[in-house]
């Protein structure tokens, strides 16, 4: 399990490299939800998501070899953008797997920052492609399945433990697991009455099914929410979601893409469906915990454009 120890060295590693963002009431949401809503904005981040801050803990704890040796990562979008501005802005040679369905702006974003974006048909078999490229001497920066770079997300917890008010209940969005993780373990230690509660979209239901069979299972894949869309949790981040997290809730991609919506409507932020599909969930969370309750919401990233938006609201129907 990762500790307190951990995160603030990783704090202080990534300090110079990332940004403090700004955690702060929103008017908005909490007119919405009816409760008070407390948001922490990682679409500010620096690459638009939390992605940075595991990435860059992890390239800047890797040997003169390692890095020399050039790094390898699997990502459905935010991920792959991290480690490719990061290891640029570190001078070194980094190659990065994404599936055909990530976001065109990602693997756009990803080449323009200098890494080799390799495709694959999907998720599954980036990263078996991953997996090779590893073994032919690439070092790998893996997206949630690692102590360092769950030590850095971490420190999003860390930042909001500090920053915000009175919270009982935070929502985190899940893919493979590594940000709720850190997250989890900085707040619980912290403050250890809050209730942190997990955020998935139907077809991309990792570490719910890991619950449901009592450690990592492989998962069929169908959410539009690419960056939310892992095939398998870990068994580090099922660890830690299993005993710190109050429960993983599910949303259908239709809610996800409503809640973007609500965000710039009643928060004036534009963020991703990833970060969307925590509103609905904050519904259903206020219904289960009553009067008293007092919400924040990880905004986990804004890498959604505004055309992809509008498709899929199209899509769904939404207006």
């Amino acid at each position: 399990m990762i500790g307190m120890a951990e995160i603030e060295a990783a704090a202080g590693r990534i300090a110079g490299h990332v940004v403090r963002t700004p955690t702060v009431p929103s008017p908005g949401l909490s007119a919405l939800l009816g409760a008070p809503v407390t948001v922490k904005l990682e679409l500010l981040q620096r690459t638009g998501s939390f992605k940075v801050r595991g990435a860059v803990a992890k390239l800047l704890s890797l040997s003169e070899e390692e890095r020399a040796a050039g790094v390898v990562a699997v990502s459905g979008g935010n991920h792959g953008i991290a480690v490719a501005v990061m290891a640029a802005a570190l001078d070194v040679k980094s190659t990065v797997v994404m599936p055909r369905s990530a976001p065109a702006r990602s693997v756009e974003v990803a080449e323009n920052a200098g890494a080799s974006v390799r495709l694959a048909d999907d998720m599954d078999g980036a990263f078996a492609l991953t997996a090779r490229l590893r073994q032919e001497g690439l070092t790998l920066v893996h997206p949630f399945d690692d102590p360092v770079v769950i030590a850095g997300q971490g420190t999003v917890g860390l930042e909001f433990a500090d920053d915000a008010g009175d919270l009982t209940d935070v929502l985190v969005s899940i893919g493979g697991g590594g940000l709720i993780s850190g997250v989890a373990a900085a707040l619980r230690a912290r403050r250890p009455g809050i209730r942190i509660w997990g955020v998935e979209t139907e077809g991309a239901q990792a570490m719910s099914e890991a619950l449901a069979a009592g450690g990592p299972v492989p998962v069929g894949l169908s959410s539009i929410v690419s960056t939310l869309s892992a095939p398998a949790v870990s068994r580090l981040t099922y660890e830690h979601v299993s005993e710190l997290v109050t429960e993983v809730l599910v949303v259908p991609d239709r809610e996800a893409v409503q809640g973007s919506l609500d965000l710039a409507d009643h928060a004036k932020v534009w963020a991703e469906p990833a970060a969307g599909c925590l509103l609905p969930a904050a519904r259903r969370v206020l219904e289960r915990v009553g009067e008293g309750a007092g919400i924040g919401l990880v905004v986990c990233g804004g890498n959604a454009t505004t055309g992809d938006v509008i498709a899929w609201a199209s899509r769904f129907g939404l207006r």
